[in-house]
């Protein structure tokens, strides 16, 4: 590689342009065109303009209260388009051998850049500059306060595989940009790249295969996610109340990833889980259209009623207990962390503080709004209810965010979220231990293992709600009384 610097001027500085001129010469051949012995089929020129123009990234943060921001610049507009420079580039030719037909047409992306001779059936060997491993981390703005640019040049040979992957990239991307396909942004670029340069092989090809499976198992907890709500009877032993909350926090997820510089993957799996959890309510409560009491005598009324299976049994006292015991702890919990977040912290603006301040309090306190779950089943002694394929893919999905929590870009505090969910897993568990499921117990809804439908109405039940199938001679003794 050759280092070398190129001095700005005031036209540069000012979002001017800077073009590089590449020119490659035979060893006998003459560079100069005024030379006698100047053959131009010596000679391969190419032109490329390095600086670039785009517009500039200002994430501007203050402190609301005080109007102090320790990120601020003067004189830097948000969105305003200017030049930068990249410090590196990598030159090369073309290892090509093969003899091309001129009956037929040359295949892209080769007709750009093979250019037969007529006379002499020849073409110039194929200059290249490979600016697909560039960073756009590594590239800085021009300006006034930037006196010297510096220039890394690197020769290497290309193969034609390599040469033609690169090139479909730029038509994929030119492709794009004529039928307004949205394109990945420049920071995952930047990740993918930096990935598959700075990872070793072994453990690259480990990830892609993990990566898959989270993908599968991540579909798999939908789908019995859904399953098992939309093949739900009863709501016995399963809080309301939490999935209600789980809009809501579900929401403000959705929301906060939005807001922040997340990858498309998340974005994309939070949305589908606000989905899931939006067409809950219509398995988990009555929603109807009250046409006969309109708003305003125009619009109809949405009404919604818990389910008489909920309404009816003990689950809806103990969910209305846990969520009371709840507020007495997250109130005060919610308002501190409030006030902390506007003395000590920096936000774009009062709707960034907003998603900061219940994303972050969520995050750090949020699994105990997991809790009333494990309220109702341990009052119940009982977790029979739940649904265990559901849980333990996102469990495994978790695990499996751990390992990658630090590897994908993400918002620190969702980083944090993914280790939260492991603990109610880890209770949950516990809770599955201690009340190990008995085939002839009968729970307090009149149902046992052996007797999905119902326990014949000769099974004795104890005095908690729970109880066990009589034994066969007690059963007799009964009928012959």
């Amino acid at each position: 590689a050759v280092v070398s610097t190129q001095s700005t001027g005031t036209e540069l500085q000012n979002n001017g342009s800077l073009f590089l001129h590449i020119v490659a010469v035979r060893n006998d051949g003459k560079i100069n065109s005024l030379h006698p012995d100047y053959n131009d089929k010596d000679v391969v020129v190419l032109s490329k303009q390095w600086t670039r123009f785009k517009k500039r990234k200002v994430q501007a943060k203050t402190n609301l209260l005080t109007g102090e921001s320790s990120t601020s610049q003067e004189g830097v507009i948000d969105g305003e388009v200017i030049s930068y420079w990249h410090p590196n580039i990598t030159i090369s030719f073309l290892d090509d051998q093969r003899v091309w037909s001129t009956s037929q047409a040359i295949p892209p992306p080769f007709d750009k850049w093979v250019i037969i001779d007529p006379i002499e059936m020849q073409y110039k060997p194929i200059l290249y500059i490979n600016d697909y491993w560039e960073l756009a981390s590594d590239m800085f703005p021009v300006n006034s306060t930037v006196d010297a640019l510096p220039l890394s040049i690197t020769y290497s040979p290309i193969s034609i595989f390599y040469f033609q992957i690169y090139e479909a990239q730029k038509m994929q991307k030119d492709w794009n940009k004529m039928l307004g396909v949205g394109e990945a942004s420049e920071e995952e670029n930047d990740i993918v790249k930096r990935t598959m340069m700075e990872t070793n092989p072994v453990i690259l090809g480990l990830t892609i295969v993990v990566s898959l499976i989270h993908t599968v198992f991540e579909f798999l907890a939908f789908k019995n996610d859904i399953q098992f709500w939309k093949s739900r009877q009863s709501l016995e032993g399963l809080s309301v109340r939490s999935i209600l909350f789980n809009i809501f926090t579900q929401l403000i997820v959705v929301l906060y990833v939005l807001d922040n510089d997340t990858n498309t993957m998340v974005v994309i799996s939070v949305c589908v889980g606000l989905c899931i959890e939006f067409w809950k309510i219509t398995k988990v409560m009555d929603v109807s259209v009250d046409f006969a009491n309109p708003w305003l005598g125009i619009i109809p009324r949405l009404s919604v009623q818990d389910k008489s299976s909920y309404a009816e049994s003990p689950t809806k006292e103990y969910d209305r207990l846990a969520f009371k015991y709840l507020s007495w702890v997250l109130t005060p919990l919610l308002v501190g962390y409030a006030v902390y977040s506007l003395l000590y912290e920096e936000h774009r603006g009062w709707y960034s503080w907003t998603l900061n301040m219940c994303y972050g309090y969520l995050l750090m306190f949020g699994f105990i709004m997991m809790t009333p779950q494990l309220f109702i089943n341990y009052k119940m002694k009982s977790v029979a209810h739940l649904p265990w394929r559901m849980l333990t893919y996102k469990a495994l999905n978790t695990f499996i965010d751990d390992l990658f929590a630090f590897v994908i870009k993400m918002p620190t505090l969702y980083r944090l979220g993914c280790f939260r969910d492991d603990i109610i897993f880890f209770i949950y568990l516990y809770q599955r231990y201690v009340y190990r499921e008995d085939p002839n117990r009968v729970n307090e809804f009149g149902t046992s293992g052996a007797h999905p439908d119902g326990v014949p109405v000769d099974a004795e039940v104890d005095g908690e709600g729970t109880g066990k199938l009589p034994e066969p001679k007690a059963v007799e003794d009964k009928k012959n009384e």
